[in-house]
Protein backbone atom coordinates (compact mmCIF):
# COMPACT_ATOMS: atom_id res chain seq x y z
CA UNK A 1 0.00 0.00 0.00
CA UNK A 2 2.93 2.68 0.59
CA UNK A 3 4.19 2.08 -2.61
CA UNK A 4 1.07 2.52 -4.39
CA UNK A 5 0.76 5.57 -2.51
CA UNK A 6 3.97 7.06 -3.66
CA UNK A 7 3.02 6.38 -6.99
CA UNK A 8 -0.15 7.88 -6.56
CA UNK A 9 1.42 10.81 -5.52
CA UNK A 10 3.79 11.18 -7.47
CA UNK A 11 1.28 10.71 -10.66
CA UNK A 12 -0.49 13.86 -8.89
CA UNK A 13 2.75 15.68 -8.66
CA UNK A 14 3.65 15.15 -12.29
CA UNK A 15 -0.43 16.45 -13.32
CA UNK A 16 0.89 19.87 -11.42
CA UNK A 17 3.97 19.88 -12.60
CA UNK A 18 2.79 19.99 -16.47
CA UNK A 19 0.23 22.75 -15.20
CA UNK A 20 3.55 24.33 -13.52
CA UNK A 21 5.21 24.10 -17.04
CA UNK A 22 2.38 25.66 -18.85
CA UNK A 23 2.50 28.08 -16.88
CA UNK A 24 6.49 28.80 -16.75
CA UNK A 25 6.25 28.91 -20.69
CA UNK A 26 3.41 31.82 -20.61
CA UNK A 27 0.65 29.74 -21.21
CA UNK A 28 -3.15 31.27 -20.14
CA UNK A 29 -3.15 28.69 -17.45
CA UNK A 30 -2.28 31.50 -14.11
CA UNK A 31 -5.84 30.60 -12.85
CA UNK A 32 -4.49 27.24 -11.28
CA UNK A 33 -1.85 28.51 -9.61
CA UNK A 34 -0.03 31.64 -7.50
CA UNK A 35 -3.40 32.52 -6.35
CA UNK A 36 -4.76 32.63 -9.49
CA UNK A 37 -4.99 36.26 -9.73
CA UNK A 38 -3.02 36.08 -13.51
CA UNK A 39 -3.56 34.24 -16.33
CA UNK A 40 -0.46 34.51 -17.76
CA UNK A 41 1.69 34.64 -15.17
CA UNK A 42 4.30 37.51 -14.69
CA UNK A 43 7.82 36.96 -15.26
CA UNK A 44 8.96 36.39 -11.19
CA UNK A 45 6.08 34.07 -11.03
CA UNK A 46 7.14 31.98 -13.96
CA UNK A 47 10.39 31.27 -12.66
CA UNK A 48 8.91 30.38 -9.52
CA UNK A 49 6.91 27.73 -11.62
CA UNK A 50 9.66 26.68 -13.38
CA UNK A 51 11.33 26.43 -9.60
CA UNK A 52 8.08 24.52 -8.13
CA UNK A 53 8.89 21.67 -10.77
CA UNK A 54 12.10 21.34 -9.69
CA UNK A 55 10.76 20.95 -6.21
CA UNK A 56 7.99 18.56 -6.90
CA UNK A 57 10.65 16.22 -8.60
CA UNK A 58 12.60 16.55 -5.32
CA UNK A 59 9.29 15.36 -3.56
CA UNK A 60 8.30 12.62 -5.55
CA UNK A 61 12.00 10.90 -5.23
CA UNK A 62 11.95 10.84 -1.01
CA UNK A 63 7.86 9.45 -1.20
CA UNK A 64 9.20 7.02 -3.28
CA UNK A 65 12.19 6.47 -1.45
CA UNK A 66 10.60 6.21 2.03
CA UNK A 67 8.03 3.75 0.41
CA UNK A 68 10.77 1.26 -1.02
CA UNK A 69 12.25 1.03 2.82
CA UNK A 70 14.51 4.20 2.85
CA UNK A 71 14.32 5.94 6.46
CA UNK A 72 16.45 8.16 8.30
CA UNK A 73 16.44 11.58 6.78
CA UNK A 74 13.56 10.15 3.87
CA UNK A 75 11.32 9.69 7.14
CA UNK A 76 11.70 12.78 8.97
CA UNK A 77 11.17 14.67 5.13
CA UNK A 78 8.34 12.81 4.39
CA UNK A 79 6.86 14.07 7.45
CA UNK A 80 7.66 17.71 6.95
CA UNK A 81 5.80 16.95 3.42
CA UNK A 82 2.95 15.77 5.51
CA UNK A 83 2.47 19.12 6.87
CA UNK A 84 3.27 20.92 3.72
CA UNK A 85 0.50 19.24 1.70
CA UNK A 86 -2.11 19.65 4.72
CA UNK A 87 -1.38 23.20 4.92
CA UNK A 88 -1.41 23.24 0.60
CA UNK A 89 -5.36 21.70 1.11
CA UNK A 90 -5.96 25.20 3.44
CA UNK A 91 -4.07 27.34 1.53
CA UNK A 92 -5.60 26.50 -1.95
CA UNK A 93 -8.77 26.14 -0.12
CA UNK A 94 -8.68 29.79 0.85
CA UNK A 95 -7.89 30.93 -3.01
CA UNK A 96 -9.77 33.64 -4.35
CA UNK A 97 -9.72 31.67 -7.59
CA UNK A 98 -12.37 29.16 -7.95
CA UNK A 99 -10.11 27.03 -10.81
CA UNK A 100 -7.54 27.00 -7.94
CA UNK A 101 -9.72 25.88 -5.41
CA UNK A 102 -11.39 23.38 -7.50
CA UNK A 103 -8.40 21.78 -9.22
CA UNK A 104 -5.45 22.20 -6.45
CA UNK A 105 -7.83 21.77 -3.09
CA UNK A 106 -8.04 18.26 -3.74
CA UNK A 107 -4.65 17.46 -5.51
CA UNK A 108 -3.18 18.50 -2.33
CA UNK A 109 -5.67 16.63 -0.19
CA UNK A 110 -4.48 13.48 -2.47
CA UNK A 111 -0.82 14.45 -1.83
CA UNK A 112 -1.52 15.00 1.75
CA UNK A 113 -3.58 10.98 2.16
CA UNK A 114 -0.52 9.44 0.25
CA UNK A 115 2.22 11.61 1.82
CA UNK A 116 0.57 10.10 5.64
CA UNK A 117 0.62 6.54 4.11
CA UNK A 118 4.04 6.39 3.26
CA UNK A 119 5.14 8.37 6.32
CA UNK A 120 3.45 5.73 8.72
CA UNK A 121 4.57 3.16 6.25
CA UNK A 122 1.00 1.92 6.29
Amino acid sequence: MTVTAAVVATLVLVAISGVQVAAAAGRPVGRFVWGGQHEVLPHRLRVGSAVSVVIYAGMAIVLIARATGRHGAFGVITWVLVGYFALGVVMNALSRSRSERLAMTPACAVLSGCSVLVALGA
